[in-house]
């Protein structure tokens, strides 16, 4: 075991010795030829240009836009109480779970008037509750709408989609393949993405707002602590109870996830760790390399789309980013000592 991470910090070093923390931005969006060389080197870049049309139209995706073109349509949102969904929590029984949020049905008005319209408003919110649109797994467009076996691809949010690309022209001929999911994303400053990685390739927009993405290379995975928790989800008993975490029954597998509730927060990762910040604002798209672990915080009123590519499992790529993040399983999160302000305390 010792070896092992001895092996991972060699590489991680190494990896950051000829890479440093920088990264790329340009201007426009790339041409397929330019991206496919932007994957092949797997480093995130920002592109200052939206990946959907008219984005900046002062008239499009405001709160009032967005209520009127959806109207009494009921849309899936995230509540918890306290803005961590899909995260590390501590529950009553002073357990660590993995915690799901709770998905209340609600119209996109009723949705809009719980979140803040800048910064520094807190006052929107019902009873400390947080809402946050991120129902993923293709809100916008799925898997089965490139199918072309004529399979029907519901979206609560069909209004919107004449104004959202069903795919990016310069990635999908670039990896000769359609998204995996395009997601809409709508939430405020107090919702929170907890630290993780995908094996996507991630063309993430951002349409008003702005998203700050704290970002490590699959290199520095061994920095985040990855353990095992049981599951659980937020659930009330009544529509105006308040929300319990409730633990998933015994047989449910446990989930890996990193402890470390918050990377930015000081002495929470090791010295050998090289995080990169990244301000992504509207108007602008970051493109995300599968494997790269972020965590995301939210300025304001924020509304994004970002687009999923499933990554190439041929070559090495899908190899080496098991071997970064462990063959083994590792430990359970419930019998680890406290590690001090890296691991996740009361949330």
């Amino acid at each position: 075991m010792e070896s092992r991470l001895e092996t991972l910090r060699w590489l991680s070093e190494e990896y950051h010795d000829l890479n440093g923390t920088q990264y790329d931005m340009v201007e426009e969006a790339p041409t397929p030829l330019e991206f496919s060389r932007l994957v092949h080197i797997a480093r995130p870049v920002l592109i200052k240009e939206s990946a959907v049309p008219e984005a900046d139209d002062p008239e499009k995706w405001s709160k009032k836009w967005l209520s009127d073109m959806m109207k009494d349509r009921e849309i899936s949102v995230a509540v918890t109480p306290n803005g961590r969904a899909d995260a590390v929590t501590r529950g009553p029984d002073n357990k660590i779970y993995f915690a799901e949020p709770y998905t209340d049905k609600m119209t996109m008005q009723s949705f809009l008037d719980t979140l803040s319209s800048g910064e520094q408003d807190s006052r929107a919110g019902t009873g400390g509750e947080v809402h946050y649109l991120q129902s993923q797994n293709g809100n916008m467009f799925s898997a089965t709408y490139y199918d072309m076996s004529g399979n029907e691809d519901p979206s609560e949010f069909e209004p919107l989609r004449d104004f959202v690309p069903s795919e990016i022209p310069w990635c999908s001929e670039a990896l000769e393949k359609s998204p995996d999911a395009v997601n809409l994303w709508i939430g405020d400053e107090k919702s929170v993405t907890s630290i993780h990685s995908d094996p996507y390739e991630n063309i993430y927009t951002v349409i008003r707002g702005a998203k700050h993405f704290t970002l490590l290379p699959p290199t520095e995975g061994w920095c985040l602590q990855e353990r095992r928790y049981p599951h659980a989800t937020y659930s009330r008993s009544s529509a105006s109870s308040e929300l319990e975490l409730t633990p998933s029954a015994p047989s449910t597998p446990l989930v890996r996830w990193s402890s470390v509730a918050d990377p930015t927060a000081p002495g929470a990762l090791p010295a050998e760790a090289h995080p990169i910040h990244i301000t992504v604002r509207a108007g602008e798209t970051l493109y995300l390399p599968a494997g790269w672990w972020h965590y995301v915080r939210q300025e304001g009123f924020t509304v994004a789309v970002n687009y999923w590519y499933d990554m190439e499992g041929r070559g090495m790529s899908w190899v080496w980013l098991n071997f970064l993040r462990g063959t083994e399983e590792p430990p359970l999160g419930n019998e680890e000592p406290d590690s001090g302000g890296a691991a996740v305390g009361s949330q």
